[in-house]
């Protein structure tokens, strides 16, 4: 707890808070979730051993569903090798040992993913094992229709910026015009894309899914970006460009879910990259299953896997037995084109992907100086650092309960000015925690429909309807 900020983070006991309704409502449903995913495994599993422990990690899964279901205290993690242990156990004991319905949310929901990590990192034949893995591919494939959308444009998109062709009989200042619009329209669709956060939106079919992503979609929710910084985020990189054409210019991004999100994250870099807005783009994925569909480096391979051979993957029947239609062959092209320029972007240097053990701490991203001292020179060296969705945003500010107002220059605390680190936060709305809105914005959300009215609650803040996109220049 030491380096965080003095305002109060936001409690599992608070009735008003989306913490509250996480810790009993949501944190239940992930755990079961977890828990029939690795009995469909076990069930097909030959080896008699294998078999055995999986179901004693069931077992483990349930007890940990019993003890928060009925506000046992948090226990100590056990050892498994790792120095984030140490740590853990040490805050649970300064915040005095304290129950699931009664301690901060940010450290309780950090201590539950790496609790049930340890069920698995110490076990023999289980170590690796994802157990949020299939629901992450699951919603991937679901996302075929926005998937071949975005392929589609894409593809146009990074040939002219690569060629340079498009500006043929345009002034410098209608190019620079044109290339912050499609830098805005590219940013936004990484903002929009956590749409299918998996920890969240746990009872949604597939078509309402699809119904959150593609262009029209993303133009309607443009209204509701209601903090936006995405063009000083974007003269940064111009400006780099012309100072430092010759130099490298490192773009880094700090990931949140796979599947989708972590698809238009990949088409983001790629336009980077061939719009010369940057020379390298690293990728920071978590070291570890982490809010179900957070990004770890497996997944990476599992969705380059499905891009190979898009017509395999995207027409394979699901899981109860329904066919899908087989993708045109301009389709087809499109997504293999992606594959192709990811790949070869990858063998060159130019994408990067560097997991960190900070991502899966405990604590927010006021400790990094102190307690990953590596980590916070590399992101110095950066052009930009984009740390992507709700997780992140609650780190940056210690999820603690600011005013709204609060700028979020000084929320982020050392991470904010003088840093040395500029500092671009992508969130939708899906929790308490919101800094740098206008006097009376929380407000006038609040009497909105639906937004919490004189409850005490923020719940428009909870929706995932709501967006900021905020910037901290922490080299000025």
């Amino acid at each position: 707890m030491e380096y965080e900020p003095k305002t109060p983070q936001y409690l599992t006991s608070d009735k008003t808070s989306f913490a509250f309704v996480s810790a009993h409502d949501r944190w239940p449903v992930i755990i079961t979730s977890a828990i029939d995913d690795l009995h469909r495994t076990v069930a097909d599993v030959t080896d008699e051993e294998k078999r055995k422990e999986g179901k004693g990690i069931i077992e483990n899964l349930a007890k940990l569903k019993y003890e928060l279901q009925h506000d046992r205290k948090l226990t100590p993690l056990p050892d498994d090798g790792q120095p984030d242990i140490a740590e853990y156990n040490d805050e649970l004991e300064q915040r005095g040992n304290p129950t699931w319905y009664d301690v901060a949310w940010l450290y309780s929901e950090c201590y539950l993913y790496r609790r049930i990590n340890t069920f698995f990192t110490l076990s023999k034949y289980w170590k690796d094992y994802d157990v949020f893995a299939r629901q992450k591919m699951s919603t991937f494939k679901s996302s075929r229709p926005a998937v071949l959308e975005l392929a589609g444009r894409y593809r146009d998109l990074a040939s002219k910026a690569e060629s340079g062709k498009g500006e043929d009989g345009k002034t410098p200042e209608e190019i620079e015009q044109a290339e912050k619009l499609l830098f805005a329209e590219m940013c936004e669709i990484c903002l929009w894309g956590n749409a299918t956060d998996l920890s969240l939106l746990t009872s949604l079919t597939y078509e309402d899914i699809q119904k959150l992503q593609g262009s029209e979609a993303r133009k309607a929710s443009q209204k509701n970006i209601i903090v936006n910084d995405l063009d000083d985020a974007f003269d940064i990189l111009r400006k780099a460009r012309k100072e430092k054409k010759d130099s490298q210019r490192q773009v880094d991004i700090v990931l949140d879910n796979s599947g989708f999100e972590l698809f238009v994250d990949l088409i983001l870099a790629g336009y980077l990259l061939s719009a010369d807005l940057a020379t390298t783009v690293v990728l920071h994925p978590k070291s570890i299953p982490w809010f179900v569909s957070d990004v770890i480096p497996k997944d990476f391979g599992d969705l380059l896997n499905a891009i190979a051979d898009p017509q395999a993957f995207y027409t394979a029947p699901d899981e109860t037995g329904k066919e899908y239609p087989r993708l045109l062959d301009r389709e087809e092209e499109e997504i293999k084109f992606l594959f192709a320029q990811w790949s070869k972007f990858h063998q060159d240097g130019k994408l990067i992907i560097r997991p960190h053990r900070f991502w899966t701490t405990p604590g927010s991203y006021w400790r990094m100086p102190k307690t990953a001292p590596d980590l916070f020179e590399n992101l110095k060296q950066s052009e930009l650092v984009l740390f992507k969705g709700d997780l992140n945003y609650r780190k940056l500010t210690s999820d603690a309960a600011w005013d709204a107002t609060t700028p979020f220059t000084t929320a982020i605390g050392p991470l904010g000015p003088k840093s040395n680190i500029r500092t671009l936060a992508f969130r939708t709305c899906k929790a308490d925690v919101v800094v740098g809105l206008p006097p009376g914005e929380d407000e006038k959300l609040r009497q909105a429909p639906g937004g919490g009215g004189d409850s005490g609650s923020r719940k428009w803040a909870w929706t995932g309807k709501w967006a900021v996109v905020s910037f901290c220049d922490g080299k000025a």
